[in-house]
């Protein structure tokens, strides 16, 4: 099944891609691996340990996600093209005292592994707390090897 069609089973729909807000790129592809800059959790706006729950920061950890298979799928065209999530990145807009970084990233893995399978979607890993653009709970960044 071709993870468009496995985001349609999910009822999960990608979100118009945003508009970037500076001066970079939204992805940059050297050989097969793409890298994405940062896709935030637009709907979700403040501190997880504060605004947002550990359950609210998993929602907003899949809301990143969904950002970043948009603009995976504008820089590739399809995302059957995607080979190999090989790292994630998590910036997570939190309260000094909150220890439950991965358990909010495990919003974004599980719908990366939900949507592409474990073969492909499974990947490294990596959850640190910082204050974010936008204010965003979460921020991503991925690499991903493509055909």
């Amino acid at each position: 099944m071709k993870p468009e069609e496995r985001l349609q089973e999910l009822g999960l729909i990608l979100p118009e891609k945003k508009e970037k807000g500076g001066n970079y790129e939204l992805a940059v592809q050297t050989g097969n691996l793409l890298f994405l800059s940062g896709n935030l959790s637009y709907a979700s706006v403040g501190k997880l340990g504060q605004e947002f729950s550990v359950e609210q920061g998993y929602q907003a950890a899949q809301e990143a996600a969904l950002q970043a298979l948009a603009t995976i799928k504008q820089e590739i065209g399809e995302l059957s093209r995607v080979k190999k999530f090989v790292k994630v990145l998590a910036f997570i807009n939190c309260t000094m005292d909150f220890t439950s970084h991965a358990k909010v990233m495990n919003g974004a893995s599980d719908l990366i592994v939900s949507v592409f399978g474990k073969e492909i979607g499974s990947h490294a890993r990596t959850s640190i707390g910082a204050i974010l653009p936008r204010g965003a709970a979460i921020e991503l960044e991925m690499v991903v090897e493509v055909e």
